[in-house]
């Protein structure tokens, strides 16, 4: 899956008061995790904000700043009623596990010492880790919210050392602001990072302060670290088909998992032949072909295609001239199948 980007709508630990605004730019740019904290909005407001991140394909996080017991336990019974997919942060374990039990709330404390608002992280980073091994070993705990970048210590020691520790996922929090932050936290394990503020103010480094260009920045630097980032361009078959002329010779114009996209041009008839363990799909771009089976023949135009099943025999013929025909078969496919021909080809040159 990735490293996962998860866009909050806070500023200083507080949900921002425009939180309905950005949520529109933010499911806009297309971003899948949006968060909020349990301050800053009233409930109502919270609760729509859940309501809309979900209507628009996202999925929610609350996030609990609050230190004391009550007011995180009170949280936690809002964070069941608003109906968010997952709850991050707090410290009283013992107090809100019983409040999510039997709900489908996944549940992501932080581990260590919690100070101060805008939240810190206090303690060694064996302090921490302690913490956290203890976290993940309690049954409704589904991983950590690790507020890394509000730590003191040697934060990428700190990363690195909680997520080689736990076998639950980790999600990195506190301040996080440059492609680098990220790239470091994706190569000591993280399964997500959060971003809000830096967002908010326009400090991400983007070609624009605004909103959408900060998200869509961030959203282009995780799909590069994870390497979600596509090389491939629009392909024109008549331009591809003029780059060769000879013939009962495809070419390897793309690739989908295991199947290859070829290029083939016909002229008169082929060898009778089969594929024992391979379909072929022949898509006519320009000419038309005749593809003879042993029952029946089958004319082919322009835009129409034919699929042959593994282990029968065929006979595709070109019909008035060249024939141009896209083929999608296994990448194992070689062209004369069981058969011995001369125009057997099994080292295929790419377009």
């Amino acid at each position: 899956m990735g490293l996962r980007f998860i866009f909050m709508l806070t500023r200083n630990d507080k949900t921002v008061e425009d939180a309905a605004r950005h949520l529109k730019t933010a499911l806009s740019a297309g971003v899948h995790h949006i968060g909020f904290k349990d301050v800053g909005l009233p409930f109502d407001q919270l609760k729509d904000l859940n309501t809309a991140i979900k209507a628009g394909g996202a999925t929610s996080y609350l996030e609990v700043v609050s230190l004391d017991q009550a007011s995180e336990v009170a949280s936690a019974k809002a964070a069941v009623e608003i109906g968010v997919d997952i709850l991050l942060g707090g410290t009283h374990v013992d107090a809100v596990l019983p409040i999510l039990a039997g709900t489908d709330i996944r549940y992501f404390p932080f581990p260590g010492q919690i100070e101060g608002h805008p939240s810190v992280l206090a303690g060694s980073i064996d302090q921490v880790v302690d913490s956290a091994l203890d976290l993940a070993s309690r049954d409704g705990v589904d991983g950590l919210d690790l507020l890394a970048y509000r730590s003191d210590q040697n934060v990428t020691g700190l990363m690195a050392a909680v997520c080689a520790a736990v076998d639950k996922p980790v999600i990195m929090a506190g301040s996080f602001g440059s492609r680098d932050q990220i790239e470091i936290a994706r190569r000591c394990g993280a399964a997500g990072f959060t971003i809000g503020t830096a967002a908010l103010n326009g400090d991400y480094p983007a070609d624009s302060p605004e909103l959408e260009t900060q998200l869509r920045s961030i959203q282009r630097d995780v799909a590069g670290i994870n390497n979600h980032l596509s090389p491939h361009a629009p392909k024109n078959l008549t331009r591809a088909f003029a780059s060769f002329s000879d013939t009962w010779s495809p070419r390897i114009a793309g690739q989908i998992n295991n199947m290859q996209l070829k290029l083939v041009k016909l002229e008169g008839a082929f060898v009778w032949h089969h594929h024992d363990t391979e379909d072929e799909l022949f898509l006519v771009h320009r000419g038309r072909m005749l593809m003879k089976f042993r029952d029946r023949d089958e004319i082919v135009e322009e835009g129409e295609f034919i699929i042959v099943p593994h282990g029968v025999e065929h006979c595709p013929v070109a019909l008035c001239g060249i024939c141009e025909v896209l083929l999608l078969e296994p990448e194992t496919t070689v062209n004369t199948g069981n058969a011995q021909d001369p125009r057997r080809v099994t080292d295929l040159a790419r377009v």
